[in-house]
């Protein structure tokens, strides 16, 4: 039996643009900006001989029948094997899962990473993250995710596409920040971007705030646009619209992750601790709070 175990880093997305029109799916993605955290999803891949292919996937040491997109790498790796396998598969996932925090992608990502050293397929890196991508895509579970979770860092993906094919922007100056984020629950992406009307809303509005960022990238400019674009797209609910008052109330501009009913912000070292108090004083719903530092690697083998 070989045992391999990857990790991949969660992500929050502020500022998204779908860009889905192309046939291939390694064309199809997103434009965004968003931030790569050392929170995210360890997957350990067990693999031995057999006369056929099985496997069976575990999420938190549950076994599962919904890992849509797990399920998906695992065909994906598998028609590329040669022989056939017994694979078990466990997700360890320490970011809310369906919240916007990229749990999906990263789950993809890390097994896509692990296969391909599991099963000796032979593929780059780059073509191993390529199977999260695909998969992803295909499940409707995310379009830019995998590809800004692979590079790592605070970056703005101005072309589209998975690893190797998009174009990102690092943004300047995130070494000062921690991430702070409050989870409230998980929205259906799916749904969300199969809807014609919220797709053309997003997509126009996302063009022209990611425009201006790129021309002057920075985190606090970063987090303006973020809640600009959240608000202007319309998703915020009640528990979220409170929690952002709070923080504004008190100088603090946070945002809504996408997709998920998720609170999200930089703060700076030294006001970490002022913002988990003022969340944990004066917010009425109750949410699970998160701090994370900016994860620079990437996807990787541990």
């Amino acid at each position: 039996m070989k045992v391999v175990t990857a990790f991949s880093p969660g992500h929050v997305t502020g500022i998204f643009q779908i860009c889905d029109e192309a046939e291939d799916p390694l064309l199809k993605g997103s434009r965004g900006a968003g931030i790569t955290i050392d929170r995210g999803v360890t997957t350990k891949v067990s693999v031995k001989r057999a006369t056929r292919n099985r496997f069976e996937v575990r999420i938190n040491g549950e076994k599962t029948g919904s890992a849509k997109v797990s399920e998906e790498v695992l065909r994906l790796a598998l028609s590329k094997a040669e022989g056939h396998y017994n694979i078990s598969v466990e997700h360890r996932v320490n970011i809310p899962i369906g919240s916007g925090i990229g749990s999906s992608g990263a789950g993809a990502l890390s097994l896509a990473l692990a296969l391909n050293e599991a099963l000796e397929l032979g593929l780059t890196k780059v073509e191993a993250a390529r199977l999260a991508h695909i998969a992803e895509i295909r499940c409707k579970t995310g379009l830019g995710t995998v590809t800004a979770e692979f590079y790592g860092g605070f970056r703005i993906g101005v072309k589209p596409g998975a690893p190797g094919v998009a174009e990102t922007l690092q943004i300047p100056g995130i070494e000062r920040y921690k991430v702070i984020f409050l989870n409230f629950g998980p929205l259906s992406t799916k749904k969300l971007l199969s809807d014609p009307s919220f797709r053309e809303r997003v997509n126009g509005i996302g063009a022209r705030v990611l425009d201006e960022l790129i021309d002057s990238p920075s985190p606090e400019k970063f987090m303006l646009l973020s809640r600009r674009f959240a608000e202007e797209i319309g998703l915020i609910s009640d528990r979220v619209r409170e929690t952002l008052s709070v923080l504004d109330r008190y100088g603090y501009t946070f945002s809504m992750a996408m997709l998920g009913e998720t609170v999200f912000g930089l703060a700076r070292l030294d006001d970490v601790e002022e913002v988990k108090r003022i969340l944990e004083d004066n917010v009425s719903h109750r949410g699970d709070l998160y701090v994370a530092n900016v994860d620079f690697e990437g996807a990787r083998l541990i």
